[in-house]
């Protein structure tokens, strides 16, 4: 064969191989966070989380949203509808229990929740609450399932006014639209004037938890690079964007039984 034809030959060949190599895709994976905020501002919030999983795993981290807690307590039952979920204790141990999902990430420490009145509202007992205005986030979440319990009797109930986040929750007692609030204990320390009527037991931070669906290689994946926040410039810049601490492992032991808070719940 002349030289010239094999020169040319030779990148044909090179040409061919790379067009016959089947491609390699990442797969996509949706990571949902609970409803805490309004939806834009779940986006604006967790957006560089998925986008820091999506770089260190190689794979698409596609963060997706709900628009309030009933309706994102309707889609978490379906299995197969959120591959990685970001979410209180109750809910993360109803998908562990009921679900197989995994536990892969939490934040640190222990959360609560405290009933609250304004500067001029001071009150020593819920009951003292019945048939008054109060304000939290929708159910399931877990303030309203912390306040169902200490209103158990449904003849004797406070009237409810839902809320889209804790923080407009605190801006409703103050300006006199509601009574009295359910919010994460952080809040009452946050807000001088607030006076508490009750504090409920704590539970551990949330949960970031995976479906059986995604292959057990990418939850190894996910769970190093959420470990390994705190200690790589990545990692500290997605953590100051989403004002997160950081993440400490997480076992399914920790969550045991919590998802009985959601008993009698339409759904459990």
């Amino acid at each position: 064969m002349p030289n010239i034809a094999r020169t040319l030959l030779i990148p044909l060949c090179c040409l061919m191989a790379l067009l016959l190599t089947p491609v390699v895709r990442a797969a996509e994976y949706t990571l949902v966070v609970q409803p805490i905020l309004p939806k834009d501002d779940i986006i604006r919030a967790y957006t560089p989380l998925a986008e820091y999983l999506s770089r260190q795993t190689g794979e698409e981290i596609r963060l997706v949203t709900a628009p309030n807690f009933l309706g994102y307590w309707e889609r978490s039952k379906q299995a197969g509808e959120y591959d990685l979920v970001l979410d209180a204790a109750h809910l993360t141990a109803f998908r562990i229990e009921r679900m197989n999902y995994e536990p892969l990430a939490k934040l640190p420490d222990v959360v609560s929740f405290s009933l609250v009145t304004g500067p001029d509202m001071l009150l020593f007992d819920p009951d003292e609450l019945v048939g008054k205005r109060l304000a939290t986030q929708g159910s399931p979440s877990l303030g309203a399932v912390r306040l169902n319990q200490m209103f158990p009797n449904p003849m004797r109930q406070p009237i409810i006014v839902e809320v889209e986040d804790s923080t407009l929750a605190v801006h409703k007692v103050f300006s006199g639209d509601v009574v009295a609030a359910m919010i994460p204990t952080p809040l009452v320390q946050a807000n001088p004037g607030l006076n508490t009527v009750a504090t409920t037991p704590q539970v551990p931070h949330m949960a970031l938890s995976a479906s059986p669906d995604v292959p057990a290689e990418v939850r190894d994946r996910i769970r190093r690079a959420l470990l390994d926040a705190q200690r790589v410039p990545a990692g500290q810049a997605m953590l100051q964007q989403v004002n997160l601490p950081g993440f400490e492992p997480a076992t399914v032991r920790q969550y045991q039984g919590y998802s009985e808070l959601l008993e009698g719940l339409w759904g459990y």
